[in-house]
């Protein structure tokens, strides 16, 4: 049996994952939220909620597919780096792991909006839809710093493992110094708004197709 087998499957399985996430996030965050959830106008986010509850749930089913996938990912990434430094990978996945549990308590508030379309909707239907937006958002800010970690230690896995091109490791480095400056002013700054994560986050996408690359058995696998 080929002794690489268990690292092509985590590697593919990892990237697969990832690549799902890819689809699923952006439907829910760039085309969802934006499309029903107007924060400047409760009156208009309830009218669009009441006639679109559909798309609402079908945003909140993603982002929770994308925590279960980041739990996947967490596993293979572990598994794949696992012959770097057992260690640091190790400590790499449950900070991906702690980012997914406190993203999912974040969706919990999402939810919560569900409810209130059923039945006589409440007066203040517009106001605690935003409410309930706004500590999502929160909640997914904070949990973000916990996510920029994660990447800055597998970002110097990937640098030190000789088996992935080490300007990956630097670019995926980069992707968490965004995360990590986004979170810490989304804290300390009221209304912040610089979004650096948005500029920096290619690394994220090259890895994925790396890791699939990877898993296919190409280029150099670790010894």
């Amino acid at each position: 049996m080929n002794t690489n087998t268990p690292f092509r499957r985590a590697s593919l399985t990892a990237g697969l994952a990832l690549l799902l996430m890819a689809v699923l996030a952006p439907f829910a965050e760039f085309y969802v939220i934006p499309e029903l959830i107007d924060l400047a106008d409760p009156a208009a986010t309830a009218a669009a909620l009441t006639v679109e509850d559909g798309l609402f749930r079908a945003g909140v089913l993603s982002y929770l597919i994308v925590v279960v996938l980041d739990v996947i990912v967490a596993w293979g990434l572990y598994l794949v780096l696992k012959p770097v430094n057992s260690r640091l990978s190790l400590l790499a996945a449950w900070f991906r792991l702690v980012y997914s549990a406190l993203f999912a308590a974040a969706i919990l508030e999402l939810t919560k909006v569900l409810p209130l379309l059923e039945g006589t909707p409440p007066a203040n239907l517009g106001e605690e839809i935003i409410s309930l937006v706004n500590s999502f958002r929160i909640g997914w800010q904070a949990a973000l710093i916990f996510f920029s970690f994660h990447l800055l230690i597998l970002g110097l896995l990937l640098f030190r493992s000789g088996f992935f091109p080490r300007f990956l490791g630097i670019l995926v480095v980069i992707a968490g110094l965004g995360y990590l400056i986004d979170g810490i002013g989304n804290i300390l700054v009221p209304s912040y708004s610089a979004d650096i994560a948005v500029y920096t986050f290619i690394g994220e996408l090259l890895l994925i197709f790396w890791l699939i690359w990877k898993g296919l058995g190409k280029g150099r696998l670790p010894e």
